[in-house]
């Protein structure tokens, strides 16, 4: 049997799949993530436990979601991640969940208000929400270019439905879902406690949102080292 494509890319969507349930962002089978890689991505397959993933099982389908190698079918949303691919050229990973405080909102077809500091950093502002379409054909992807589209957030909730995120990696689309679920929790307990104490959630104002998103992605963490006189001859 010929090795097959992308070894290393079915392996490490394999090990990110494992970090769906580990965060409860999913139920049984529901919820994927893929990987683009050229014209081609990577995607779980349909209908197969998280557990039972491996990399043999990953399919490869091209961006028009037609199989190029695997022996089961792909994903259900497959398409849509194939439209995002297609019109978002800077995406190289997309995660699909259906976590309960996310979801919650979005059956509520309501954005995330911007009411924490980890909201600004991550997000740039409010989690958008899109709205209703049905799974299985491209108009799920075509709301998220549509409502993604020079938006900040690298996520969205869509009405009655849940979360999809993007990354420059999967791993990067898997850390937003990270996000989008517990500030989700966050804000909602928020909205809980205010009500109990009938005073308001506090609001970011925008331009300090603008100042915290700007912190986090120019200042925020580690940066390469400074090149040593010995790299430098």
């Amino acid at each position: 049997m010929s090795e097959q494509l992308y070894p290393d890319l079915r392996l490490t969507l394999t090990h990110l799949h494992r970090e769906l349930p580990k965060n409860g962002l999913v139920t049984w089978t529901s919820g994927n993530i893929s990987a683009r890689t050229g014209q081609h991505m990577v995607i779980k397959p349909s209908g197969v436990t998280f557990e039972d993933l491996t990399p043999e099982s990953m399919v490869v389908t091209d961006l028009d979601a037609q199989v190029i190698e695997g022996e089961f079918s792909p994903s259900s949303d497959t398409a849509t991640h194939a439209y995002i691919y297609r019109q978002m050229s800077e995406v190289g990973g997309i995660v699909h969940t259906h976590s309960p405080y996310a979801t919650a909102w979005a059956a509520t077809a309501s954005e995330i208000p911007c009411v924490l500091t980890a909201m600004a950093d991550e997000f740039g502002g409010p989690i958008p929400c899109g709205g209703f379409a049905l799974i299985g054909s491209e108009e799920i992807g075509a709301e998220v270019v549509r409502v993604l589209t020079g938006h900040r957030s690298p996520g969205i909730i869509l009405r009655s439905h849940g979360v999809f995120t993007v990354g420059k990696t999967p791993t990067a689309a898997l850390k937003a879902a990270v996000m989008v679920e517990d500030v989700a929790r966050t804000v909602f307990l928020a909205y809980q406690l205010a009500a109990a104490r009938n005073t308001p959630v506090q609001m970011i104002s925008p331009a300090d949102i603008d100042k915290l998103y700007d912190r986090y992605t120019n200042v925020y963490g580690q940066r390469s080292a400074p090149a040593t006189q010995k790299e430098l001859t």
